[in-house]
């Protein structure tokens, strides 16, 4: 007897589950901005959402972005004063904060606070068949549990970053203050001299796209949820690293374009 030949095939199944992943996603994606811009409008959900997103999260960035201020300062000092250039340290502390720190680390504060909250929550009511009775009673489950929630986070997200941004700001001027005894107006009057408004505008831009990313990697982790409470504690823990490392992606290339903007905006 002939043995049996084996037979080969181009499928490749961790690819084809990455491709279809991909593929989800962008349906996501789409389907949220088809339903943002459909009435009816969920405004009292997205109001809640927004509070739920802004006002819980005041004092984690308030302490963070205080922190922030104070150490990056205590830690530019000493360098600076090697050159006799500590004058230079409004600016540097300013250009520093807006451009780069406040939107990343209170973008990384609303993932690990927000996202995993969205996907565990969207996943309890998913496994629990909340949003099947939703479907069932008339109500766009995804209008009303999707789109008010990635609304809320790129609309707050922004407003968290100028509010740490400026608590930052403060920090830094109360070390300042403490050894140089600069005043308050000679402080911000030095520090904004070094902002331009391509810096404050890249600032809010990389605030939107980054509360746009936590929102909608939470809610799609939440919304398609598998084997039972299991995959909850899974969607709330994938919501949070892949927000993150899409951060870290969407900061350095929005860097390398906003870098490229510069000199023609200064010119």
């Amino acid at each position: 007897m002939k043995s049996a030949q084996p037979k080969y095939t181009f499928y490749n199944k961790p690819l084809t589950i990455f491709i279809t992943d991909i593929y989800n996603v962008c349906r996501f994606i789409l389907r949220f901005f088809a339903e943002v811009f459909r009435p009816p409008y969920e405004f009292r959900e997205t109001i809640r959402q927004c509070y739920n997103v802004g006002y819980k999260s005041l004092a984690l960035v308030s302490l963070t972005g205080f922190i922030t201020g104070v150490v990056f300062t205590k830690q530019s000092r000493p360098s600076l004063a090697e050159f006799g250039a500590t004058s230079w340290l409004p600016g540097l502390i300013a250009i520093a904060i807006i451009r780069a720190l406040a939107p990343l680390i209170t973008s990384l504060i609303v993932a690990g606070k927000v996202g995993s909250n969205i996907g565990a929550e969207l996943g309890s009511m998913k496994v629990t068949e909340q949003i099947e009775a939703m479907e069932v009673s008339a109500t766009n489950p995804f209008k009303f549990l999707v789109v008010s929630r990635v609304v809320a986070t790129t609309i707050m997200t922004p407003m968290l970053v100028s509010y740490m941004a400026f608590v930052g700001l403060l920090g830094a001027y109360l070390n300042v203050h403490q050894h140089e005894n600069t005043s308050f107006a000679a402080f911000f009057q030095h520090g904004f001299s070094s902002i331009s408004f391509l810096d404050v505008f890249s600032s809010l831009f990389k605030s939107v796209v980054y509360g746009f990313t936590v929102g909608i990697t939470g809610c799609y982790q939440g919304f398609t949820v598998e084997k039972g409470t299991q995959g909850v504690g899974k969607a709330a823990n994938t919501a949070v690293v892949i927000s993150m490392f899409m951060i870290f992606i969407e900061e350095m290339i929005i860097v390398q374009v906003v870098n490229q903007i510069r000199p023609a905006y200064v010119h």
